[in-house]
């Protein structure tokens, strides 16, 4: 936002000038969703100029500038210059090209406690059901220099919890002889940073190295670690570089340090039938769990998986999906009825003396007082847990 100097936001996108379409391009779903958009747009206001930026603009930008569905094209690249390509007047189309890192320097998120920093673009991966790889190019990292620069502006203006993201966020350093381990000891030198989480790793990713800096204070108690499943065969047909043997060896040694555990996991992929299924949910048991982000399988086109056989109905892989976020739902209030006690909480804006924000295990916490605690710190003890969540006073 901060590269639109002549350009005023505006919520009423009937009457706005320029619609910009940030779109997502993961699942046909998300294509048809963004063309379904843009036609509805084109009857509300057919004055304005459509412009398709993000992933869609790579996998469907060209089709629907042929067509005339769009006024312009934008590709990742061209993000920064996003101020002058809105200037141009006739029909562009402009995707530049899927090596590109963006530089620039956020210094404020407004109405945010947490700061997010993109620390890298792309993945190197070659999942059977993923077409980020062709849409977002490969992995490479953003500059050391310019993280550290962002985190320590943010940081004197008030933040204190930083969050790291990027497409493959674990192939971070890779490219620069660099890791994400020693990146994180650099970031947690700079004054002002309490807390450190991490979007989500792989688990051939976490090495020696990092798993040494699990006990220090600065690191949030969760990490997400993306399985995608616990068969071996079904992680073999997503062409996965992880298996079920290493991943419980690795997931109890981080539980063993007091960590919450999250994971990815597609449900009703093409070949998970009944066995692996019941394979599955019960290692799923086995592992120290406390968060899942469950996806029912949506095919893609131009991936490898779409075109795998035999494909899983939607009404069992939708009862496989309802099973597994039940389970780790169990899992994660009994991990909350044991954590009660020293509770770090990085509160949000409130409203009506309700104020709401998440632990140090990430997980949300409800928090009433009559003080204004809006992106303050909070240490609560005896929170009240529920099925539904954890609640305090203050």
């Amino acid at each position: 936002m901060s590269k639109l100097q002549e350009f005023e936001l505006s919520n009423d996108e009937k009457n706005s000038d320029i619609i910009v379409v940030n779109s997502c391009t993961v699942t046909n779903g998300a294509d048809s969703s963004v063309r379904n958009y843009i036609s509805s747009m084109k009857r509300k206001n057919p004055n304005a100029r459509v412009i398709l930026a993000g992933c869609g603009s790579h996998s469907k930008g060209e089709a629907l500038f042929e067509d005339k569905k769009v006024f312009g094209v934008m590709g990742h690249s061209e993000k920064e210059k996003i101020n002058e390509i809105l200037k141009i007047e006739k029909p562009f189309y402009q995707i530049g090209d899927l090596k590109h890192i963006d530089s620039t320097i956020v210094e404020e998120f407004v109405g945010k406690s947490r700061a997010f920093i993109k620390i890298q673009e792309g993945c190197d991966f070659a999942c059977s059901y993923c077409i980020i790889p062709a849409v977002r190019g490969g992995a490479r990292s953003h500059r050391e220099e310019t993280i550290l620069e962002q985190v320590a502006k943010l940081a004197s203006n008030g933040f204190g919890e930083f969050i790291l993201t990027g497409t493959n966020v674990g192939s971070y350093g890779q490219d620069h002889n660099t890791s994400m381990a020693k990146l994180l000891k650099k970031i947690s030198n700079i004054r002002g940073v309490r807390r450190i989480r991490i979007g989500s790793l792989e688990p051939i990713q976490i090495d020696d190295e990092f798993i040494e800096l699990l006990s220090e204070p600065w690191m949030a108690k969760h990490l997400h670690i993306a399985l995608q499943h616990t068969s071996d065969k079904m992680l073999e047909l997503m062409n996965r570089r992880n298996s079920y043997k290493t991943d419980l060896e690795l997931f109890h040694k981080i539980a063993d340090k007091g960590y919450a555990l999250g994971t990815d996991f597609i449900v009703g992929h093409p070949g998970e039938d009944e066995k692996e299924w019941i394979e599955a949910i019960e290692r799923v048991k086995e592992l120290p769990l406390t968060h899942v982000h469950a996806f029912s399988y949506s095919k893609r086109d131009n991936t490898v998986s779409s075109t795998m056989k035999p494909e899983v109905r939607g009404n069992i892989a939708k009862e496989r999906h309802h099973e597994l976020t039940e389970l780790v739902k169990a899992k994660n209030f009994a991990f909350r009825r044991e954590h009660t006690e020293n509770l770090e909480v990085l509160l949000e804006n409130g409203r009506n003396d309700i104020y709401h924000g998440f632990d140090q295990y990430f997980n949300k916490v409800e928090v009433q007082s009559r003080e204004d605690l809006s992106s303050n710190w909070v240490l609560l003890n005896h929170v009240e847990v529920s099925s539904e969540g954890n609640k305090a006073k203050l």
